[in-house]
C-alpha cells in the first residue's frame, strides 16, 4: 500500500498520455463489436432482401406467421403476393411478410423484427 502512495506522490513519475493511445481500447472494442454483431446482421438483412426480390410464381414459402404455401401470383407491382394455401384457398400477403423459402427457413426467421 505504501508503494502506491510513493508512486502517487512522486513528481517524476510518468503521467498518462492523453493522445490516441488512450483511445486505443475503445477503438478495439468497437472493431470487435462490428465484426461480431453488426456485420453478420447486415449480411442477413441483405440476403433476405435479395431473397424477397427474387420470389416468383411457384416458390414454396413460409410467412412470418408460420403459414406454409405456394406463390400463385403477384399483384400491385410486386408488393402483394397471392399465396395458395390449399386447393381452393388463396390469401393475399405483403411481400415483407415472407420469412423465407420453405426449405431454408429457421426459427429466427419467423420472429418479427422490431426496430427502435
Amino acid at each position: 500500500m505504501e508503494i502506491l502512495y510513493a508512486f502517487a506522490a512522486n513528481p517524476d513519475a510518468p503521467q498518462g498520455s492523453g493522445g490516441i493511445a488512450a483511445f486505443f481500447p475503445f477503438f478495439l472494442i468497437m472493431v470487435i463489436i462490428y465484426f461480431l454483431m453488426i456485420r453478420p446482421q447486415t449480411k442477413r438483412q441483405k440476403d433476405k432482401k435479395n431473397m424477397l426480390g427474387a420470389l416468383k410464381k411457384g416458390d414454396k414459402v413460409i410467412t412470418i406467421g408460420g403459414i406454409h404455401g405456394t406463390i400463385a401470383g403477384i399483384k400491385n407491382q410486386g408488393k402483394i403476393l397471392v399465396l395458395k394455401i390449399e386447393k381452393n384457398l388463396n390469401i393475399n400477403i405483403n411481400r415483407s411478410g415472407i420469412a423465407g423459402l420453405a426449405d431454408s427457413v429457421t426459427e429466427q426467421d419467423t420472429q418479427i423484427e422490431t426496430q427502435n
